[in-house]
């Protein structure tokens, strides 16, 4: 049964901490996602220490992402069918066991194997991040304390993106590759063993509504939070390549890695911010003001390319980031059909993934261009992920009065 709410005035971080099984089910679920941001990094090292092509090594973390991206909601939807604990146990031990497989295999010598490993560890990735947010209504009822609930989530995600590549590449620097692998399979499993053992993840899924195969695809507002965080997706991506091409324009290797990290640092702060500072204004109207905000002020990076001030407008922008996604989490919860929430979260998830990959080749293209050129990418994404969703308001206006839910 959900869990009795703690009184509090103005719930905040620390009151959502103080829940019983909120610690373990979020460090769990952060442990279980890190091998997503680790393996793309671990892949493409791999494939160079062993002789290979870039191109391969490429390919390979593209089709890790991509068959991520596909498998979140269809295993999101059997979580919604039973439980998330069965589902997470095993979708985590295939996973480990592809991961395992690529670190003693040898990615350039046996490229068709490794392929269908990528795919299969991508493909089998455990739902754990769009099965917590699923669960967010019931681990924590009271309203006023779901946002610092999901503000939580959103800001402790920039720690996965932080964290993985810069394991991934210390373990490669001071190991191997092989070493990066394993440690993916080991961190991923025991993630993921440590949210299935976990009471909540064995609670049973709502009981579902007569839902269509499209499942909760067929709530016209969750198609348009899912087309604005398509955008989003195209943003975060071609941003990335941005960081890289300012990088190799001012011979500044270290550019590379303080733009996302400026980014990630302005959205961890946004995100506490947001837990903490009532916002008197229906969940609707926060995705607004959290978009707009987001699109204004990142474009005043498509007008410098200096390394300080690149640096600084990267922060501004991060401030919103935590706050939309969180308000995007939350309304995708109230909009899914009941019995569907694990499965919109992991559509949410997947679109995000999609339009980072596309949002990447598209500036990829541009990168000959220089960066004034590729800048132009992800300024039009965010512009055009808050354009989506003040075009149809009425679409998200239902979902303001939250639904109760029942374990």
């Amino acid at each position: 049964m959900p869990l009795t709410p703690a009184r509090s005035s103005r719930p905040g971080l620390r009151d959502v901490l103080a829940r019983p099984h909120v610690p373990a089910m979020l460090a769990g679920t952060l442990v279980s996602r890190l091998p997503t941001a680790m393996a793309p990094v671990a892949l493409l090292l791999a494939v160079r220490a062993d002789g290979g092509p870039v191109l391969l090594g490429g390919l390979l973390a593209a089709l890790y992402g991509l068959a991520s991206a596909i498998g979140q909601p269809l295993l999101g939807r059997v979580v919604d069918r039973t439980r998330l604990a069965p589902v997470t146990a095993v979708s985590g031990a295939v996973t480990g066991a592809a991961f395992a497989a690529l670190a003693v295999l040898g990615c350039a010598e046996h490229p068709f194997a490794a392929t269908a490993l990528a795919v299969l560890a991508g493909a089998a990735t455990a739902p754990t991040e769009p099965g917590l947010r699923a669960l967010w209504p019931r681990l924590v009822p009271d309203h006023a304390a779901q946002r610092a609930a999901f503000a939580l989530d959103s800001a402790s995600q920039e720690l996965i993106f932080v964290a993985g590549p810069l394991i991934a590449t210390l373990l490669c620097q001071l190991a191997s590759p092989a070493a990066a692998l394993a440690a993916s399979a080991l961190l991923g499993a025991g993630g993921c063993l440590a949210v299935s053992v976990q009471i909540p993840a064995r609670w049973a899924s709502p009981r579902r509504a007569s839902v269509r195969w499209s499942g909760p695809l067929r709530s016209r507002g969750l198609l348009l939070l899912l087309a604005a965080m398509t955008f989003l997706g195209v943003n975060l991506g071609s941003f990335n390549v941005l960081a890289v091409t300012l990088a190799d324009r001012h011979a500044s290797g270290w550019l590379a890695g303080l733009l996302p990290a400026a980014l990630a640092a302005g959205s961890l702060l946004g995100g506490l911010v947001y837990a903490r500072s009532p916002w008197s204004m229906p969940l609707s109207r926060q995705l607004l003001c959290a978009a707009g905000g987001y699109a204004i002020l990142f474009a005043p990076i498509a007008f410098t390319t200096a390394p300080a001030p690149t640096v600084a407008l990267s922060l501004c922008p991060g401030l919103y980031l935590a706050p939309l996604l969180a308000v995007s989490f939350m309304l995708s919860d109230r909009l899914a059909p009941p019995g569907t929430a694990t499965e919109a979260a992991a559509w949410m998830i997947a679109v995000i993934g999609v339009g980072q990959a596309a949002g990447t080749a598209l500036a990829g293209r541009l990168a000959e261009h220089g960066p004034a050129a590729v800048a132009t990418v992800p300024v039009l994404a965010a512009a055009l992920a808050a354009a989506v969703l003040f075009a149809r308001t009425d679409l998200l206006a239902g979902a303001d009065t939250p639904r109760e839910k029942s374990a």
